[in-house]
């Protein structure tokens, strides 16, 4: 009994053996790298209410920083893109629900995040910072208790401004353009979001500023994708390290143009 055991043993590791060894290439077949390449298109969800990272031209065509960034990585796989304009509190739905292949839309990383999709490495870096209208005397966030503060639905911005003062009234708005909307029209006393959107509203509007103050002074931005595809994750991170390496980034950052969120 004893030998047979022991053979029964030997034959499942085998077995188990074989079928790993032939993991990696199914697994290779099911990745989001291959069906993309196979489709001829990447459908990347961006935020088109969100400029400069996302906005659309006067033919009504995406177009931003982040729509830039999704074009060149369409261009490194040989494939067509496809913009799905989405909103901070769909990005995850959207990947979880296989709608999109990846997420390029201020994405900020976030432990909690990360129980549900997978992040690349960082594309771009910024902090969350306070806009107000220039009349305004808030500073900081010790100014905002009891005041209304305007931040995106989905968005990290409502729990930073509630660690750094309770006594804050979060009001939620379905995109950050409404949130901008609300300061200029009182309905909101500031607006809490990522420091190049905030500082290019500013730039926009000269009835606006930002305050010096930071409520979160760094924060990484990177690609959310779905989990447990290691081949796309793999892709991704080494493309977008190419694409930092070339200059392309830079570029686009340097261009000067709407899309670059270093504009100011």
């Amino acid at each position: 009994m004893a030998a047979i055991s022991v053979s029964a043993l030997a034959a499942t590791s085998l077995l188990a053996a074989c079928s790993s060894s032939q993991n990696p290439a199914s697994r290779a077949q099911d990745s989001t790298l291959q069906k993309v390449t196979r489709s001829g298109t990447l459908r990347v969800a961006s935020c088109l209410t969100f400029p400069p990272f996302g906005s659309t031209d006067k033919a009504n065509k995406p177009q931003g920083f982040d729509v830039d960034v999704a074009k060149a990585m369409a261009k490194a796989l040989g494939v067509k893109v496809k913009i799905v304009d989405t909103t901070s509190a769909n990005r995850i739905p959207n990947l979880r629900t296989h709608k999109v292949d990846a997420v390029v839309c201020n994405f900020t990383t976030t432990a909690e995040r990360a129980k549900q999709v997978a992040f690349s490495d960082p594309y771009i870096v910024a902090g969350e910072v306070l806009m107000v209208k220039k009349s305004s005397a808030i500073a900081s966030l010790k100014d905002l208790s009891g005041k209304k503060v305007a931040v995106t639905k989905g968005s990290t911005n409502g729990a930073a401004v509630k660690e750094g003062n309770p006594k804050a009234r979060i009001q939620e708005y379905d995109t950050s353009a409404a949130a901008v909307l609300a300061v200029k029209q009182g309905q909101a006393d500031a607006m809490v979001e990522d420091s190049n959107f905030l500082n290019y509203q500013a730039k926009l509007d000269p009835s606006l500023k930002v305050t010096k103050d930071s409520v979160v002074p760094l924060e990484y931005n990177a690609i959310g994708v779905g989990q447990g595809d290691p081949d796309w994750l793999q892709w991704i991170n080494t493309w977008l390290r190419e694409f930092n390496t070339s200059g392309q980034s830079a570029a686009l950052t340097r261009s000067g143009s709407a899309s670059s969120p270093y504009t100011r």
